[in-house]
């Protein structure tokens, strides 16, 4: 699973550090979104689902991994 955001989306509720602080971060220059990485492993994949859904302004896109033989 990958995961990308988008920044100018971002409404810096905190949501997605509160869900997944493993692979979000909030900038303390403008309090938007930051990666802490961007390719995530299985074991915080569900986490970062609910991230996204709960992002009030969108700015969370997960791509799924699907290719035969790997995780994600």
């Amino acid at each position: 699973m990958q995961v990308n955001v988008e920044r100018d989306r971002c409404c810096s509720s905190g949501q997605c550090v509160m869900t997944a602080p493993e692979v979000f971060e909030q900038d303390d220059r403008d309090g938007l979104v930051t990666l802490r990485r961007a390719v995530v492993p299985a074991e915080l994949s569900a986490d970062v689902r609910l991230a996204a859904d709960l992002c009030p302004g969108g700015a969370i896109a997960v791509t799924e991994d699907d290719r035969p033989g790997t995780a994600g």
